[in-house]
């Protein structure tokens, strides 16, 4: 079975830059506290990566 990862959105995306913003779109995530569930994979974790400020991960 694949791994998964779970993020969390933890922190609003208002006075970011906007390719953080689209990158926090690209992962589901629209508001405050949402979570969602995606394979861990090296496109998720480099997007992970842009908005680590902006969101808390962890491994299911």
């Amino acid at each position: 079975m694949a791994k998964e990862l779970k993020i969390t959105l933890v922190k609003s995306t208002i006075g970011t830059k906007p390719l953080q913003r689209k990158n926090v779109q690209a992962l589901g995530l629209k508001k405050i506290r949402q979570t969602v569930t995606l394979p861990d994979n090296p496109q998720v974790r480099g997007m992970i990566r842009k908005v680590s400020h902006l969101v808390a991960v962890e491994e299911v």
